[in-house]
């Protein structure tokens, strides 16, 4: 049993959450896009409902509102070190799909030997509300992964006919709902249930696959820019930047940014050696990441099977059909 609210009591509840929270949900940025005249849709700080997207999926992920892109961890001069000063709680819209991406960054962040303590202190302040998801979009592979579906939210919410539907599981968001007297009603979830892609992963992959001539084919295509790391839910990899003011060389900030495995640089070590040089060799680390090497340690898939970097890459290299291309290799190995 939820609460339908109207225009007018929907605006009442956004008032008494911002009182709290920042807002974070998929909204429009016009003439943001790629190509001339067209909009990006990415998460931002929403000042009413109004402004969610629901019919199209996001071009980036929720992530930077998690994780900023390039974010401070450090002011520092000569003699001393400062952090910065706590953020606002936070409220984030997420669909199935990215909830359980939010699992896998809390695998990396939190529990993978130690705990992230920038990652902790954003993640223990934040609560996540469930958009209803009706039907599939473009290279969404979800259901293939088992993500379409969650129960793990504080809130679930979406659109219908005569006003925007809240279910609340977490008591503090029930108490902001209250002043808004929106009439109790029933609705049943929206869950996507078929996609038009298919991508799920194979079972059985050849120890060899590593050095299999599938992998050449990338050198080629692949030119290294790493949309694809940039706008996916599950990359946990960043550098750091100590970044020196120009009135005063002593003082500063570091930074932690977010870094990309298929871009020049990334595994460079001290002494000049340089990893994975090809951009072949880095898809085939990227792939393996996702649904071989984090399945083994976790024993669940890192990729959820949202399919932004389908979506993003400017070369239209598809992981998909990487994933059909593995499959068959698979395949072939098991009937030997």
């Amino acid at each position: 049993m939820g609460n339908l609210f109207d225009k007018e009591a929907a605006s009442c509840l956004l008032n008494n959450l911002k009182k709290e929270y920042d807002i974070f949900a998929p909204k429009r940025y016009p003439g943001d896009g790629a190509y001339s005249d067209t909009d990006t849709i990415r998460y931002g700080i929403i000042e009413s409902f109004e402004e969610i997207i629901w019919d199209r999926k996001s071009d980036y992920s929720f992530k930077e509102a998690l994780l900023p892109i390039s974010d401070t961890i450090m002011y520092f001069t000569q003699s001393s070190t400062k952090l910065p000063e706590p953020r606002k709680k936070r409220l984030l819209f997420l669909r199935s799909c990215d909830i359980h991406a939010l699992k896998r960054l809390d695998e990396i962040y939190l529990k993978n030997g130690f705990s992230d303590y920038y990652y902790q202190s954003v993640r223990e302040n934040a609560k996540f509300v469930l958009m209803g998801c009706a039907d599939s979009f473009n290279s969404c592979f979800c259901v293939s992964m088992g993500t379409n579906q969650t129960d793990s939210y504080d809130a679930y919410a979406y659109p219908e006919t005569n006003g925007l539907y809240f279910e609340f599981n977490n008591e503090d968001l029930k108490t902001a709902a209250k002043a808004s007297e929106a009439p109790e009603k029933s609705f049943p979830k929206r869950f996507v249930t078929v996609n038009e892609e298919q991508g799920c992963p194979p079972e059985n992959l050849p120890e060899n696959l590593g050095q299999h001539e599938l992998w050449k084919e990338y050198s080629g295509r692949c030119i290294g820019c790493g949309r694809c790391n940039f706008v996916c839910t599950t990359c946990t990899c960043f550098t750091m930047q100590d970044i020196f003011y120009r009135d005063n060389e002593n003082s500063g900030e570091r930074r932690r940014v977010w870094a990309s495995c298929q871009v020049d640089g990334y595994s460079d070590i001290a002494g000049g050696m340089s990893f994975r040089k090809d951009q072949g060799e880095r898809m085939r680390f990227k792939v393996l990441h996702k649904i071989y090497n984090y399945k083994n340690r976790f024993g669940y898939h890192m990729c959820v099977g949202c399919g932004r970097c389908e979506n993003i890459c400017p070369e239209y290299i598809s992981y998909i059909h990487c994933l059909h291309k593995l499959s068959k290799i698979g395949g072939k190995e098991n009937d030997q």
